[in-house]
């Protein structure tokens, strides 16, 4: 290396830390509140067996509109959807009152019967 590089190579590594020392700090990020109006409803679950159960339960997070117009579901994937807000989403369903909830939930929109295996065999892996 020639004296000429190394003294400027000596020169850039001496002044860069300057450089950076001399450039404007980045602006800070700013949180602020925000305020937002969620929407309300008095409905609640139609009378049945459950229903106070899924009333005092479900309807701390989600409307009863919401749920009543979710897909007929089979008990299993009511049984997965009461879970998965149990145990992935950490609800405060009480687990005395898993099964009600299903229960109700499945008898208040239940899906069609099917006439055969065949054909419920046919339908269950179309959802996979």
């Amino acid at each position: 290396m020639t004296p000429i590089r190394s003294a400027a190579l000596s020169v850039a590594l001496i002044l860069s830390p300057l450089v950076a020392l001399a450039a404007p700090a980045p602006e800070p990020m700013r949180f602020t509140s925000q305020s937002i109006e969620m929407p309300t409803s008095d409905r609640i679950f139609p009378d049945g067996p459950g229903a106070e159960a899924v009333n005092n339960n479900c309807l701390a997070c989600h409307s009863a509109g919401m749920v009543l117009t979710q897909p007929k579901l089979t008990k299993a994937q009511w049984t997965e959807t009461v879970n998965k807000m149990v145990h992935i989403y950490k609800a405060p369903v009480d687990q005395a009152d898993v099964q009600t909830i299903v229960d109700y939930l499945t008898a208040l929109k239940p899906t069609p019967e099917l006439p055969n295996p065949e054909a419920a065999a046919f339908f269950a892996g179309l959802g996979e």
